[in-house]
């Protein structure tokens, strides 16, 4: 029993640290002591100091001894590079999903989330479209049938999700992709892999040059 406790007492403090840095709860440049972090999350510092140790592994903090740990910011530079890891494995999810075919029930989900996200577009509820977006994304690189694949871009879904949550407020009405969404299921439905690929990957260079605008917006501002 005392070593469940401990692995659980070490998830715990990993994955409610990384929410915490994910979600902007602790912003980046945030410096805390280890024993900061032990009192935070009230547990030992032990299954702290091994989650510290994953999370700068996944490059979310820096750990300097007697120094304490600090959240990472990413830079442009940074989120460029991830952002084109990110987008050229979701162009192959895409084609792969089309080569794979969907189920009704699969195809149904898909066109549920487009109306979902074309009901919030109307109603300019830009966060609960963003919501439904990373589902409808989640949900084709879940049909790709690729397991490594989609461990990876859970990966990478990871290292861009704080620049997306900071952009939210400033994205203009997303009309264009609804109707971009649209094309690509389509075409996955038609299972013609090519014509995913080819929609998605302009799809991705369309949303990653706009973010990476409103990014150096933001940037400019502090």
């Amino acid at each position: 029993m005392q070593g469940v406790a401990k692995m659980a007492a070490r998830e715990r403090a990993y994955h409610e640290l990384k929410y915490r840095i994910l979600e902007g709860r602790l912003p980046p440049g945030t410096t805390l002591l280890e024993t900061e972090v032990a009192n935070l999350l009230s547990l030992s510092r032990t299954p702290i100091r091994e989650a510290l140790i994953r999370l700068e592994e996944e490059g979310l903090v820096e750990v300097k001894p007697r120094h304490g740990v600090t959240v990472r910011a990413q830079s442009l530079d940074d989120l460029a590079e991830i952002y084109e890891v990110f987008s050229a494995l979701e162009v192959q999810a895409a084609r792969l999903a089309a080569v794979r075919g969907l189920e009704p029930s699969e195809s149904e989900r898909l066109k549920s989330l487009m109306d979902q996200m074309e009901k919030a577009t109307r109603s300019d509820d830009i966060e609960r479209w963003s919501q439904f977006d990373d589902a409808f994304h989640s949900d084709i690189v879940s049909l790709c049938g690729n397991s490594r694949l989609q461990a990876t871009l859970r990966q990478y879904w990871e290292q861009q999700y704080r620049a997306r949550m900071a952009i939210i407020p400033l994205r203009i009405k997303p009309v264009q992709s609804d109707q971009e969404h649209r094309q690509i299921v389509q075409a996955i439905l038609d299972r013609d892999s090519e014509e995913a690929g080819r929609l998605h990957q302009l799809h991705r260079d369309r949303t990653d040059r706009q973010a990476l605008e409103l990014l150096r917006r933001q940037a400019g501002k502090l």
